[in-house]
């Protein structure tokens, strides 16, 4: 385990030395916070989303996000274009279905996407993940209606049948290729009062795979280390409101040996 904490860290230290570009076709709400917050990390963050232009811009990334917040026709185009480009070149995709089962649309959209493209991380709450898996399933908006031992074993089932790690956030994150199963203990209540934090950390889970082609132990340190950023800015802001800048200051303020003492991984 100790061999594990130390990996994170030096994976955070290789994402402030390399500097790996992360390209985002994200959604409105979130577009600037997750910015800052990539730029916190140490990344560099792109937000394109242009059909004739997605092409390129992944083939200069080191990872790409694909998250379904707010759609339309020409932003599902590019998503296929630039998904079809990042596997072409072997760079990692990480899908973020936000609100996947709350609408016919964002729904149908998630599935065609994880048929069509190979997922590296698929992160989203515990109903996103189960609308996946169960035609049933139902999502309150982008919030989650389900725990994240409910979609457990769909997780497991997800994850061999996609051959992607699915990660699955919640008061205990859930990470599984199907087979192995890692739990991140990090995190704070805050995070859930705040716009775009599910968000934000699927962009943490992207610079971590940046960096490691373990996408398995890259999904769980990304996650660790964001659930860490929230447990500092708690200790200092206590508000919604402070505690979104808190959480962008943590999460730059971090060091690897910090992220090696404080991420509370179970194997």
């Amino acid at each position: 385990m100790d061999d594990l904490k130390s990996w994170a860290g030096e994976n955070l230290e290789l994402i402030r030395r390399k500097k790996p570009l992360i390209h985002n076709i994200t959604n409105y709400v979130v577009m600037n916070y997750t910015a800052n917050a990539l730029l916190a990390m140490g990344a560099a963050p792109v937000m394109a989303h242009a059909q004739n232009e997605v092409a390129d811009m992944v083939s200069l990334a080191s990872s790409l996000v694909i998250n379904i917040g707010t759609l339309s026709d020409s932003w599902i185009n590019a998503m296929f274009i630039a998904g079809k480009s990042a596997n072409h070149r072997n760079i990692p995709i990480i899908l973020d279905p936000v609100g996947s089962g709350a609408t016919k649309l964002r729904t149908d959209t998630a599935r065609k996407l994880v048929r069509e493209l190979q997922i590296a991380v698929l992160r989203g709450n515990a109903s996103e993940v189960l609308s996946l898996a169960d035609e049933n399933s139902k999502t309150k908006g982008v919030d989650s209606l389900h725990s994240v031992d409910d979609a457990a074993i769909a997780a497991s089932i997800l994850a061999q049948e996609l051959n992607t790690i699915v990660a699955i956030t919640g008061e205990v994150d859930l990470i599984t290729d199907g087979s192995k199963v890692y739990r991140i203990h990090n995190g704070h209540s805050l995070m859930g009062h705040v716009t775009g934090t599910g968000c934000t950390a699927t962009t943490a889970v992207a610079a971590f795979c940046a960096v490691n082609d373990n996408y398995l132990l890259a999904a769980a340190f990304g996650l660790g280390y964001f659930g860490l950023a929230g447990e500092k800015a708690a200790e200092k802001y206590g508000l919604p409101g402070t505690f979104a800048i808190g959480l962008i200051d943590a999460l730059y303020a971090i060091s690897p040996d910090d992220l090696k003492a404080g991420i509370k991984l179970e194997v």
